[in-house]
């Protein structure tokens, strides 16, 4: 790999972190997710685990539309 490859992976790299970021802040606007029927949620007493698997699934299906779109539908 040359620099001129290096470089663009680095470039990519820190624009798919920026991007990562924007979700992360947003996530916590975006109204049901973390709540949808499916995600699950137990409490032991002080313990308590969260599976958020329906929340997980729509974002994974969101994302793979828009990656599919960038590279155009290959």
């Amino acid at each position: 790999m040359n620099q001129l490859q290096t470089g663009k992976v680095l470039i990519l790299l820190g624009i798919g972190l920026i991007i990562a970021g924007i979700i992360l802040i947003l996530s916590g606007k975006i109204p049901y997710l973390g709540r949808l029927p499916g995600d699950l949620n137990w409490r032991f007493g002080n313990f308590k685990v969260y599976f958020p698997i329906v929340s997980m699934l729509l974002i994974s299906l969101f994302l793979t539309m828009i990656m599919n779109l960038f590279r155009g539908g290959k």
